[in-house]
């Protein structure tokens, strides 16, 4: 008895160890990826002078918004930033709703040529055509410089397609039956039952869709050459890499901020709204994703 006792203590004061261990690593590799973060916000607000001599590390000095205010100021910015969140909310739309549909007849077993129509659209997504037929098919439909070049071309990720088939294959079969009996269609059961479901994977995949189009700059550099129809992740790219801020140069010298408090400020609001929008559909995340990965 008193081995067995001995045993048990040894045990749970292994399990506290590893504990403590488990979320030191855990605590660090969340500073490590907010740091970052935290950086570029700091450098955004502080003075001039102090980020040009390094002097920014851990906290702001001379803190000042005028670099947010150039930003707020600057039309292209203004405008790109409109953009983004269109093309977001848009093509988020188009790309769940064309997913979730190629999806459900997909995940039921009575479906004519099944095999023969996932094997072709499975096919698409190991063999790409590239970049220059891709081009040219939007040219040929007369789609670059508007909106659609951006929305349309990538209105399906097939992978997400597959994880929103594989939830609705885990939908009983017998719920569908049943509604049938009742007399309702397939539309009716996509609309009534399958969709409110399977909210875990659809907000799984809205996440991905969203951050997906909020980050994409390459479609926008191909389709577009309008400066009006930039989206955010455009001009950011022309600013960092380009260091194109010949628009902002008036403001710059007239509010006494770097370059460098830009570029922050502006990678900063890139950024903002995804980790806002993050937290609200977490919950669903982990449910959605696990689910999808069940089954083949």
């Amino acid at each position: 008895m008193y081995i067995v006792k001995q045993k048990r203590n040894r045990r749970i004061s292994g399990d506290k160890i590893f504990g403590f261990i488990n979320l030191f690593l855990l605590l660090l590799f969340v500073l490590i990826i907010l740091y970052p973060i935290y950086y570029m916000f700091i450098v955004s607000i502080s003075g001039s002078a102090n980020v040009v001599r390094g002097e920014v590390k851990w906290f702001p000095i001379n803190v000042n918004w005028n670099s947010y205010k150039t930003i707020l100021n600057n039309e292209s910015l203004g405008r790109s930033y409109f953009n983004t969140v269109f093309y977001t909310v848009a093509g988020t739309s188009i790309c769940l709703f064309m997913s979730a549909l190629c999806a459900y007849p997909l995940s039921r077993k009575n479906l004519f040529g099944k095999k023969f129509l996932t094997f072709f659209i499975v096919f698409t997504m190991l063999f790409d055509v590239g970049m220059i037929p891709k081009f040219l098919v939007v040219d040929a439909l007369h789609l670059r410089n508007t909106v659609f070049s951006i929305l349309l071309p990538s209105a399906i990720n097939v992978y997400y397609m597959i994880m929103i088939r594989t939830f609705f294959q885990n939908v009983p079969e017998e719920m569908l039956e049943s509604a049938k009996m009742d007399g309702a269609s397939e539309l009716r059961i996509f609309f009534k039952i399958m969709l409110p479901l399977s909210k875990p994977v659809l907000a799984s995949v809205t996440l991905f869709y969203a951050v997906g189009i909020w980050n994409s700059y390459l479609s926008p550099l191909l389709y577009l050459d309008e400066k009006k129809l930039y989206p955010l992740q455009l001009i950011l790219r022309n600013i960092v890499i380009s260091n194109e801020m010949s628009s902002m140069s008036g403001d710059i010298a007239a509010m006494n901020i770097s370059t460098m408090n830009i570029k922050y400020a502006v990678i900063f609001v890139s950024i903002l709204p995804i980790l806002c929008v993050y937290p609200f559909i977490q919950k669903y995340f982990n449910k959605g994703v696990m689910v999808g990965a069940v089954k083949g």
